[in-house]
């Protein structure tokens, strides 16, 4: 349990600094948690959400699902709606915990709520929330068919499946010295969905004193070793410029609304797009990329994604923290190519 006096940020924003970790529930053997004047309570089918204006309820599964992306992402660029309700919006430092903030009938009616939270006071709560409330057996990284239920009363825990390390290399997977490749050694088979993909190595001739310099590496044997889905990690690095490949199987935890482009490639089969409009949540355009396919989404929108068989998509990231200023000043666009 932490409490202590709201400050002020440099922008006379207040900045909420109370969380709170409740008892256990004597009938399911959950805890409560408090985030300023948020709540979070779990039952054995739902979480559920509370505020000063308003109460909201969510499937636990779907629940977990968004709040451990929201956690392994660092709360991410721009805004992770959990439904279109809740969720966060990164400040990069600080975040906002919001309900209705960005869906029309709350926010016309008043009935909105949002609070802003040092990033480091925030994220512990979320990660003690994650902890007592993922089940043994219920992976909320992993695809339905991978994992087991988390309904039910409180029994016992997933800890290594909730803690993995997400993959951020420095500048580039398998360099030396940087975050190795994947293997059936290191603990990371070919998944199920990937029987036929070729597993062959580059070869790698470097001239005479560029060795370790130059590299090379298998992206669809790497992809084919995910443990995880909807998680893109950082794979390659030059300079603010981010290669983020990732699997994708039944449907994006959460609808991600963006603070800047990012350009997707569908490496495999196919994924179906759900765009929104960022602020209102008010439908915007269905799309279906098939492998081969390229795709921009603009900064002013949310996505959700569904892969109805494990898909591989690289995500490309501009990772410049300027970016979200310079589009609120309208310096920068919000879409990258204008006909």
């Amino acid at each position: 349990m932490s409490a202590a006096a709201t400050t002020a940020s440099p922008a006379s924003t207040q900045l909420v600094t109370h969380t709170e970790i409740g008892a256990i529930d004597n009938t399911t053997g959950y805890r409560s948690f408090k985030a300023g004047s948020f709540t979070f309570a779990r039952d054995e089918y739902f979480a559920r959400i509370t505020w000063p204006k308003g109460a909201h309820t969510m499937p636990v599964d779907a629940f977990l699902r968004a709040l451990m992306r929201d956690v392994a992402w660092g709360f991410f660029y721009g805004t992770v709606n959990f439904d279109d309700v809740v969720g966060t919006v990164n400040h990069y430092g600080e975040v906002t915990l919001f309900a209705g903030r960005y869906n029309d009938a709350y926010h016309d009616a008043g009935r909105d709520h949002e609070e802003r939270f040092p990033s480091d006071v925030l994220m512990p709560l979320f990660k003690a929330v994650l902890a007592d409330w993922t089940n043994e057996g219920f992976d909320p990284f992993a695809s339905p068919m991978e994992t087991n239920a988390p309904w039910g009363s409180k029994n016992g825990n997933n800890e290594p499946a909730i803690t993995r390390t997400r993959v951020s290399a420095k500048r580039m997977v398998g360099l030396p010295g940087d975050t190795p490749l994947r293997t059936d050694e290191n603990g990371f088979p070919a998944n199920r969905m990937f029987p036929d993909v070729d597993q062959s190595k580059p070869v790698i001739e470097a001239e005479p004193g560029f060795e370790g310099q130059v590299w090379a590496y298998n992206l669809f044997d790497y992809l084919s070793r995910s443990d995880v889905t909807w998680n893109p990690s950082v794979c390659s690095v030059l300079g603010e410029s981010l290669f983020c490949p990732t699997t994708e199987e039944f449907s994006l935890p959460v609808d991600h609304g963006n603070d800047r482009c990012e350009w997707f490639i569908t490496l495999s089969d196919e994924i179906d797009w759900e765009i929104k409009d960022k602020e209102s949540a008010k439908p915007r355009a269905t799309v279906l990329t098939r492998a081969g396919d390229v795709s921009c989404m603009p900064a002013d929108i949310r996505h959700k994604g569904f892969a109805k068989k494990r898909a591989m998509l690289l995500v490309w990231e501009n990772g410049s923290p300027k970016i979200p200023e310079m589009i609120a000043r309208g310096e920068a666009p919000t879409v990258s190519v204008t006909w």
